[in-house]
């Protein structure tokens, strides 16, 4: 990541290093970026996450791409899943293992303050 928000990637495909596919997505605005064992999350400084690399850990995060749109203040990850902490205090969960809070998804929706 840049001084200007901006991220340059490199390295294999398989480990994350390409970002074709949401480069136009960070070109300015990054404040965080986070990893796990193959993929990235950014987020931006409008509270949005960009991810790429492997999708199974964590590089594909259409399923919960909707609730990654605005209010994200922090990720954290794992090897093989990310968990975006929101401004209501709400998590979001994706990828592999631990990216599945489905068993607890009811104490994840306020007053979170960390996740790691």
């Amino acid at each position: 990541m840049k001084a200007n928000g901006s991220v340059v990637t490199w390295g294999g495909t398989a480990h994350g290093g390409d970002f074709c596919a949401v480069a136009a997505l960070l070109t300015e605005g990054v404040v965080q970026i986070c990893p796990t064992s193959f993929a990235f999350a950014a987020i931006k400084a409008n509270g949005s996450v960009v991810t790429w690399g492997m999708p199974g850990p964590g590089g594909n995060s259409s399923e919960v791409a909707a609730l990654l749109t605005e209010g994200v203040v922090q990720v954290c990850s794992n090897m093989d899943a990310f968990a975006a902490i929101k401004a209501n205090g709400s998590v979001v969960t994706w990828g592999g293992s631990g990216g599945n809070s489905s068993a607890v998804a009811a104490l994840l929706t306020e007053d979170v303050v960390q996740v790691c």
